[in-house]
């Protein structure tokens, strides 16, 4: 999956759900590392380009 399709607010589906039981997360930075928001308890997780590439299964919605 190619990073530069995730600009701010772009929703994202991961492989594996969060301890809260949500799947969505909204992209609240990006850089050199990302940062993106638990849709569903409103936990925020720092993460390298690899790691999150890693981790999404698909883009919900793009901005």
């Amino acid at each position: 999956m190619d990073l530069t399709q995730f600009e701010l607010h772009t929703i994202v589906e991961t492989k594996k759900p969060h301890p809260c039981g949500g799947k969505l997360w909204e992209i609240v930075r990006t850089g050199a590392d990302y940062k993106i928001r638990c849709r569903t308890c409103g936990r925020v997780v720092m993460l390298t380009p690899d790691e999150l590439r890693k981790r999404i299964r698909r883009i919900v919605e793009d901005v």
